[in-house]
């Protein structure tokens, strides 16, 4: 019999060969990576992007980038990032922005685009060639030259000139990641 209990402590509770101090600071390791295993897990990877690629049409090929974010208002906006290629030759490198429900874009005004630091960007609409007419809760911007400008991942403040008032977009550091991956 005691024989036996030596070998279940042994198997399970390294009990009569590790000193007491000694299995605490083990218990404490293996909980600890426990608890890092567990909600590591659970947290989306910070480095996946979501740039899909879309073939639409021979020839033609888009990478796009979209995300919905809400104004300082709490209305919904769609921001799609998009670059084009034509026949291997870039189209254009564009934002653009769809409003949720009825916003009204004054598209003759530019979208001002701000860092928070010392950079700012005064960025005029534009339709791509493949668009004729834009509804008026769309816009659509060349942000080319920012996006070669921008050497960090940092949070972009886009200030929406619309009939009601200015809208202000915070965009977070990922998707900055992502628009500069399409640049």
């Amino acid at each position: 019999m005691s024989f036996l209990g030596k070998v279940t402590v042994a198997k399970f509770g390294l009990g009569g060969f590790v000193s007491g101090t000694v299995r605490q600071r083990l218990w404490a390791w293996l909980g600890t990576g426990l608890v890092v295993v567990i909600l590591g897990l659970g947290l989306p990877a910070p480095g996946l992007a979501s740039v899909h690629t879309y073939q639409e049409r021979p020839g033609q090929v888009t990478y796009r980038s979209q995300h919905s974010l809400r104004d300082r208002s709490d209305q919904a906006w769609q921001l799609v990032m998009f670059k084009r290629y034509q026949d291997e030759a870039l189209q254009g490198l564009y934002l653009r922005l769809v409003g949720f429900p009825g916003q009204r874009v004054v598209r003759s005004q530019p979208l001002t685009i701000d860092t928070g630091t010392h950079l700012r960007w005064q960025v005029p609409g534009v339709v791509d060639p493949q668009a004729k007419t834009w509804p008026p809760n769309v816009a659509q911007y060349d942000v080319e030259p920012l996006l070669t400008e921008l050497t960090a991942d940092i949070p972009l403040e886009l200030t929406l000139p619309c009939t009601g008032g200015d809208v202000h977009l915070v965009v977070p550091p990922f998707v900055v990641a992502e628009w500069r991956s399409l640049s």
